[in-house]
């Protein structure tokens, strides 16, 4: 026998979407064509999420996978593959969506709490597949729920704790589940409502001051705080102030603090009371009247020379019967001078500082601003110097002065001249710099200072500092007589000399052969110089040069002469004299054996 598939299908009644509840068949069916009426034996099996749920074994083209009450977790991608006479086939996957999840169950670990302690939930939908998300609800009356969320990968239940806070009273909560069905989002009904009744561990706290909340500074205040508790174990209650701490007590019902006012001790005081998580607070504004205002200290001076006489003198304001004292302010501690409302003292420069006044009614004690005293010392007459040298500057560069004050409190002020002309005023403590940027050459050369403070004695002026102006060396030359060329044994001068250039100047002639040889080297108060060289040999044949400086220190070089020295005249009539006459005598003597031959 012969046989085909022709298909294999997979079906689902009463349709894909199936509502959560309702019956639901898988049927699979098998198209097979046979060559002739034989019995044939079909293999059914059906897969969920490529899982096996039926495997069935028929005589029929067709199986049927029954799902009485479909549930949420029936939802999945469906398959089937049919094995018949030795061959296999499968059909296309068919994706069935059981809308509607389970109602969620919901349980409160306890029906009954207190404040501060945590209420945990459990959340479980018993027929779905995880993934899923749960969400918690927290209610209580007049109030926006509270919700929180988690999800669950590998289970189909949630666990979460809400803490219970001051004002809770009758609390419900609730849950829901959601899933994520092909990127579409489906959720259940919520929860049945669980109730949680909440208890207090200890009342709200009673906060009291006394005599009363309105009180003048100077008088005692005491403030009262206190609960009611069900248990004493770790209660605790704090008395705060602008989040400052001021005391607290454990395991006792009332805490008492006192204190004399002042002012600073206006404003809101924060009664708390903790025990556990649980905490209840309570609020009390207190208003401190001012029994006096802060006194005022006054200076007959506040900037004045040394040896002068100052007057503090402080007050208050409407009142006068007070304890003053007068004191000098210090980084290591305020220094006590005198236990009164006025002081009269001959200053020194030391006394510059600030002062303040302290006045005292029973036993508050105000302090006034402080005042600043300036003492002056007189500046003394002021020096005038060239930055690290002599008083001079080579033409064309910057020329830097100093100029300084050795007494004298600062800030001093500086002002520098040159010529008749200010230059520049600077501020300082007890010197000022002043730099000259370009030295010309017509520029005056005289210079002063100024010092001045704030002391009444005025202003000392400087001695009058004169600079030399050094005029660098310029275009150096190197002249000789003879030029040219010498006679050996004869004399030589050479001139060099410089067409400008502050004196003295430096000298020196050089002779260069196959090596530099220095041969004169003098410093002169003139813009030349002339060197003889009383007898030239064969040796002083070369290139000479000069080189000039000044202190400028810039070296100035000529350019090179060439000197020759050559025979002198009666050298060459030696020598002319020691050729030609035996020359002469052998002309003579051939001439006599010619004319003897011939007359014989």
């Amino acid at each position: 026998p012969v046989l085909t598939f022709n298909r294999v299908q997979i079906e689902v009644q009463p349709s894909v979407k199936v509502k959560n509840g309702a019956p639901m068949s898988i049927i699979c069916h098998a198209d097979i064509t046979k060559s002739t009426d034989f019995p044939l034996k079909y293999n059914f099996t059906i897969f969920k999420d490529g899982k096996l749920v039926l495997m069935t074994v028929s005589d029929k083209g067709h199986a049927q996978y029954e799902i009485p009450l479909a549930r949420s977790s029936d939802t999945g991608e469906y398959e089937c593959t049919v094995e018949a006479g030795g061959k296999i086939k499968s059909s296309n996957s068919l994706h069935v969506w059981v809308t509607g999840m389970t109602k969620p169950i919901l349980t409160a670990e306890k029906k009954e709490v207190l404040e501060g302690e945590v209420v945990k939930l459990r959340c479980e939908l018993p027929e779905e597949a995880p993934p899923l998300d749960f969400f918690f609800r927290k209610m209580k009356m007049n109030s926006t729920p509270t919700v929180k969320h988690i999800f669950e990968a590998y289970r189909n239940f949630s666990e979460i704790s809400f803490s219970v806070e001051e004002g809770d009273n009758i609390l419900q909560f609730d849950c829901y589940g959601r899933r994520n069905v092909k990127l579409e989002f489906e959720s259940s009904e919520h929860s049945n409502t669980t109730l949680v009744i909440v208890r207090e561990p200890f009342i709200k706290p009673t906060l009291n001051a006394k005599p009363s909340s309105n009180i003048t500074e100077g008088d005692r205040i005491q403030f009262e705080c206190s609960t009611v508790v069900a248990r004493m174990h770790e209660i605790e209650i704090i008395l705060q102030k602008n989040k400052k701490i001021l005391k607290g007590v454990r395991d006792e019902k009332l805490l008492k603090y006192s204190t004399v006012a002042t002012l600073e001790d206006s404003g809101e005081y924060l009664c708390k009371v903790e025990q556990g998580r649980a905490s209840k607070t309570t609020k009390l504004n207190v208003v401190v009247s001012e029994l006096f205002p802060k006194p005022i200290l006054s200076a007959s001076m506040s900037k004045l020379d040394e040896n002068k006489e100052l007057t503090l003198s402080c007050s208050i304001s409407g009142f006068q019967k007070a304890n003053f004292s007068i004191l000098r302010k210090n980084s290591n501690g305020d220094i006590l001078l005198k236990n009164s409302r006025n002081l009269t003292m001959r200053v020194n420069v030391n006394d510059t500082g600030s002062y303040i006044c302290k006045a005292e009614v029973k036993g508050i004690i105000k302090e006034s601003k402080p005042v600043r005293i300036n003492v002056y010392a007189p500046v003394s007459k002021p020096t005038l110097s060239v930055v690290g040298g002599l008083p001079e500057v080579v033409l064309g560069k910057p020329l830097q002065l100093i100029c300084r004050s050795v007494m004298g409190t600062p800030p001093i002020t500086f002002t520098f001249h040159k010529g008749n002309e200010t230059k520049k005023i600077v501020t300082n403590d007890t010197y000022a710099m002043f730099l000259d940027a370009n030295i010309r050459p017509n520029d005056k050369k005289e210079y002063k200072c100024d010092a001045t403070n704030n002391h009444s004695s005025g202003r000392k002026t400087s001695n009058i500092l004169n600079i030399t102006v050094i005029v660098p060396i310029r275009n150096a030359s190197l002249g000789s007589i003879p030029y040219g060329e010498v006679e050996e044994g004869s004399e030589a001068a050479f001139l060099c000399s410089v067409k400008e250039g502050s004196w003295p100047i430096q000298f020196k002639i050089f002779r260069k052969t196959d090596r530099e040889v220095l041969l004169f080297e003098k410093n002169e108060n003139a813009d030349r110089v002339m060197w003889h060289k009383k007898a030239m040999n064969r040796q002083d044949t070369g290139t000479y040069y000069c080189m000039a400086s000044n202190r400028a220190n810039v070296d100035v070089k000529s350019r090179p002469i060439t000197i020759s020295v050559i025979l002198a005249a009666w050298r060459k009539g030696v020598i002319a004299a020691f050729v030609l006459i035996p020359i002469t005598g052998a002309v003579a003597l051939t001439l006599w054996w010619f004319f003897c031959k011939k007359k014989k």
